[in-house]
């Protein structure tokens, strides 16, 4: 071999030998693809909070001063996570849960429970973006709906919490729509999907709990348990208008029902006195 073709050869190995490092450091600084939404592990993820205590996390209002969700204990909470900047689904979701709240109070009262919406976006979501949030979707007068940010470490750990998932997309996040039920104390007890809530989905856990819910230090009367007790027990879904009514059926099946029983004693007692008088008895 020449002179000029073993320096050809090695020209060539050193080009080649930099092309191929050249394309293994291309590959190994390359950005990561990004994540891909997995909607079963999402929403096994959100279904393995069910029964975890609710943390007592400490977040802002909108006006900054701080509050803790253990501020909650006592009735049931429902709460919902949603990103500021979203100008669709969260605003879509955030209305259709109003309109279910709505419903809910009328069925079981205003303040039988809380809401909460917080801010997942931490780097855009604080108190002054969650008021704006608030007065897009019409609630800012609404003293028992809360709306809270805080810090990353904080709400990372409350979407751990409550099992909620957010991965970051060109668009903002792709994110379950969910609201979470949590009982007075402080236990999660059902999720909620969609970005339009079904009425019955989300009143009837909140019912459940209602009814079930242990005394508050508040010392309420016999009468009014009594009240509230028969008032939620005989208010039922009417579909025909996606609402709750009182059903009067169930106290006149009652009243039906005990005539029948008191009709019935009457002549069997009439029968026995009839009896003893012709010496049966």
């Amino acid at each position: 071999m020449t002179i000029f073709s073993r320096y050809t050869f090695y020209t060539l190995f050193l080009l080649l030998s930099l092309l191929s490092t050249t394309r293994v450091v291309r590959a190994e600084t390359s950005p990561a693809a990004p994540l891909a939404f997995d909607t079963d592990v999402a929403l096994r993820q959100s279904q393995d909070s069910l029964g975890r205590p609710l943390g007592a996390y400490k977040l802002r209002n909108r006006t900054g001063n701080v509050v803790s969700l253990s501020d909650f204990n006592g009735k049931p909470l429902l709460l919902s996570l949603v990103y500021t900047s979203c100008y669709h689904t969260c605003s879509v979701a955030t209305r259709s849960l109003a309109g279910v709240v709505e419903k809910a109070r009328a069925a079981l009262g205003k303040d039988s429970f809380h809401v909460v919406t917080i801010g997942f976006d931490t780097q855009n979501d604080h108190p002054a973006t969650m008021a704006h949030f608030a007065r897009q979707q019409g609630l800012d007068k609404d003293e028992n709906w809360f709306f809270l940010s805080g810090d990353r470490d904080t709400v990372q750990s409350l979407m751990q919490n409550v099992g909620f998932t957010a991965i970051p997309s060109p668009k903002g996040f792709d994110h379950t729509v969910q609201a979470t039920v949590v009982d007075g104390n402080g236990v999660i007890y059902r999720q909620v999907y969609g970005e339009t809530i079904q009425t019955p989905l989300l009143v009837e856990p909140l019912k459940d709990l209602v009814l079930g819910r242990p005394p508050t230090q508040q010392a309420e009367s016999v009468v009014d348990n009594v009240v509230r007790r028969v008032r939620l027990f005989c208010t039922t879904y009417d579909p025909t208008r996606d609402g709750y009514r009182f059903d009067y059926s169930i106290f006149v099946g009652m009243f039906i029902g005990g005539m029948i029983i008191l009709f019935a004693s009457y002549h069997l007692f009439k029968e026995i006195r009839y009896a003893k008088k012709l010496g049966r008895y």
